[in-house]
């Protein structure tokens, strides 16, 4: 019908800055290529870092609908998102949850999000600080890497990168927030944000070599996070 399913790449944003390649930009090409008679809009789409599933529909009423959908099953406690991601690490447990607080902290020139662990009530009542949620399952693992599958119920800009830090589990490319988990002795352990500014990830010679990198094209290498599915509801 109205509905139409694409794949994206990583890196590729939804609404760029002006004179920036992005999907919106590239929709009327999409359209003409395809033959269809209406405009397209974006109904759900990852963010630039991460790659995945679009959802997009020739009809603006549909759009709204299921946008209002998804934000309803969310409050339902419904997980209709479902992310896989592959990490450096991998999680204590093979199951669970992520809950923090997240808020917007400015690092230079750049604002990261960074977890509250104990919000107060003022500072969620005036929408500082959002309480986010995510369930992971560790679907497998080899060499020090997992591939988890990740459905958060709640939506909140970064908020998948910054909880698989709080697992001590970064995802392989973040070059964002992964300098935030330490090691001692080979044992992980956490960062405050303040405490160490981003960088290009650092990771083992090891598997850098089954990458079939070198430790310069590490800034290169993309999130490994993608949108694997959407339940419509």
């Amino acid at each position: 019908g109205a509905l139409l399913a694409l794949s994206k790449p990583s890196g590729l944003p939804v609404c760029g800055r002006s004179g920036e390649l992005s999907l919106v930009t590239l929709l009327p090409a999409l359209r003409r290529r395809l033959g269809l008679p209406a405009e397209l809009c974006v109904v759900k789409a990852p963010p630039r870092e991460c790659s995945g599933l679009i959802l997009l529909s020739s009809c603006p009423r549909t759009t709204e609908q299921l946008q209002q959908q998804f934000a309803d099953a969310r409050r339902r406690g419904q997980y209709p998102v479902t992310y896989h991601a592959i990490t450096v690490g991998i999680p204590a447990e093979a199951e669970g949850e992520i809950h923090t607080g997240l808020c917007w902290q400015q690092h230079g020139d750049t604002a990261l999000a960074v977890p509250v662990p104990a919000p107060g009530r003022r500072s969620l009542a005036r929408k500082e600080v959002k309480n986010t949620l995510t369930r992971y399952r560790v679907l497998g693992a080899a060499g020090g890497c997992a591939l988890l599958q990740l459905q958060p119920r709640t939506a909140f800009p970064g908020q998948l990168p910054v909880h698989l830090t709080l697992l001590l589990c970064p995802a392989l490319g973040d070059h964002e927030h992964a300098s935030r988990v330490g090691r001692v002795l080979g044992v992980p352990f956490l960062l405050p944000p303040e405490a160490i500014p981003t960088r290009t990830q650092v990771l083992d010679a090891e598997l850098v070599s089954r990458l079939g990198l070198s430790q310069q094209q590490l800034h290169h290498l993309p999130l490994h996070l993608h949108l694997q599915q959407l339940v419509l509801p």
